[in-house]
């Protein structure tokens, strides 16, 4: 008998925002490593230009993948030409046109490749919920990849079930989240607008579509590993009824430097420079700054960060939008800041090297928007983590880390606001200075630090080979070759 597996072709449609197409990218590339499996990604010229170079790398090692290109349907949605990312949006109008094109405009494009190829299997991001039923009249199974935690989507599930964020009398009153395995308090102003009745109706539509589209799917897929939220997988699996496989953390399939200097996009500061840097400074001494590439401070909101950052006294790479140049700096930085700086704060203007920043011995500390691919990058890399969540389910993310994994803590952030809206609330940097100096300095800093470590050893085992998410992995791709018949590749 042939003991070649079966094999499988698998299509991933990511959402065309940096913030998931990294993840879904780099589970094309661990599903097309896994014998007798190609993986297709399928999206626009210029989502598939930010990584092409990586796609390319993989296949001169003679791993099979391959980018399938679909034309994004600008005039429909009446965006300019060139907008195909949601990091090109400049309002909220228009991220908002944004959305509503990406989900039911690529609908028909993705049915007529899908009819094309006929693929063994569709890995959709949650935010399409129309592709559940597209593969099930192609007669494939469809994965939902969801970007987040199960902590996260327990939560959700609590709130939208229970609605304790009614019973209390203000925004700023704390309520008990109810049914999940922790005692874990919030308040409404920490909550998204679909949970605060103010939200577009499409939208809102929308996410109870996609709440359907994923209780019908074959299953979800998530960048997360069993060690690291046991009670949460449990919860998702028994008492919400998913099925689900862990085959995180993703970011640890980019084994090279090479492959973590290209992920995502093209860092804005020469590597041998940020590296030399990093190499003048003690083990643990560097705190690293950086809220993702859709966060949006004020002015008054930069400079108490600068302000806290000179107060706390501790060495720091700070990573801040392109459009924060030098010739603005006396708008958002105290006069002087970079020059008392000099050789104890690196500032970049655009795009870091997260992950290879995260993996340098120096940094200690990681000032983070709780975004769960930064948040992820921070746990693999063994790095505590300075929480301060802004919008998406970042709130959510931040009671993971500070209260049950007790690797972080908070700056006290309590405002939740969407995106390209200002807070209205500053954090002051009282109250930075205070968080970075907890984590970064004294018995409690290496007590957190030592759980950081812990956790980072358990993320590389659960990848090995007969590790938790490996072991996941290998299950659902039996499982897939059991549902499908042969097609050629």
């Amino acid at each position: 008998m042939d003991s070649k597996p079966h094999p499988l072709h698998i299509f991933f449609f990511p959402k065309l925002a940096h913030g998931e197409l990294i993840p879904i990218i780099d589970m094309a590339r661990l599903f097309a490593r896994q014998a007798g499996v190609k993986a297709t990604i399928v999206t626009t010229q210029l989502n598939a230009s930010f990584f092409s170079q990586t796609i390319e790398s993989e296949r001169k090692l003679g791993v099979d993948i391959d980018i399938h290109m679909i034309k994004f349907p600008f005039m429909e949605a009446g965006l300019p030409e060139g907008c195909e990312n949601f990091s090109s949006t400049t309002s909220q109008e228009m991220g908002l046109k944004f959305i509503k094109a990406v989900v039911s405009l690529l609908q028909q494009p993705l049915e007529q490749i899908l009819e094309d190829c006929r693929p063994n299997c569709l890995v959709a991001d949650a935010v399409f919920p129309w592709a559940t039923e597209v593969a099930r009249k192609l007669g494939i199974p469809r994965l939902v990849f969801h970007g987040t935690s199960y902590f996260t989507l327990s939560v959700f599930d609590s709130l939208l079930r229970y609605e304790p964020q009614k019973n209390v009398t203000s925004d700023y009153e704390p309520f008990e989240v109810p049914g999940i395995p922790d005692k874990i308090e919030m308040t409404r102003l920490q909550q998204p607008d679909e949970l605060r009745e103010r939200v577009d109706d499409e939208i809102k539509k929308l996410m109870y579509q996609a709440l359907e589209s994923e209780i019908t799917s074959y299953g979800v897929i998530m960048n997360s590993f069993q060690e690291l939220e046991p009670a949460y997988v449990e919860h998702y699996r028994k008492v919400m009824g998913r099925k689900t496989w862990c085959i995180g953390p993703l970011s640890l399939c980019n084994r090279n430097t090479e492959d973590k200097s290209q992920r995502g996009n093209t860092a804005s500061i020469d590597p041998v420079e940020c590296f030399s840097w990093l190499d003048s400074k003690k083990h643990n001494s560097v705190l690293y700054i950086c809220f993702g590439s859709l966060s949006c401070f004020s002015a008054a909101q930069l400079y108490e960060i600068a302000k806290g950052l000179e107060a706390s006294g501790q060495d720091f790479i700070w990573v801040v939008e392109k459009k924060m140049n030098k010739e603005d700096k006396e708008k958002w930085l105290p006069e002087g800041f970079e020059e008392r700086m000099e050789g104890k704060g690196l500032i970049i203007r655009g795009w870091a090297p997260q992950v290879l920043i995260l993996d340098h011995e120096a940094v200690g500390g990681f000032m983070t928007h709780c975004g769960w691919n930064s948040t992820m990058e921070s746990i693999t890399a063994g790095v505590p983590m300075v929480t301060w969540p802004l919008s998406n389910e970042q709130f959510y993310n931040e009671k993971l880390v500070t209260l049950i994994l007790k690797v972080g803590i908070g700056v006290g952030a309590q405002e939740w606001s969407d995106w390209m809206v200002e807070k209205k609330l500053l954090v002051t940097k009282e109250n930075i200075a205070k968080a970075v100096t907890q984590l970064m300095v004294g018995e409690e800093a290496n007590d957190i630090r030592n759980r950081a470590s812990a956790l980072k050893e358990m993320a590389k085992r659960a990848v090995e080979e007969a590790g938790s998410s490996h072991s996941d992995l290998k299950d659902l791709l039996d499982g897939l070759r059991l549902n499908s018949s042969p097609r050629e590749l």
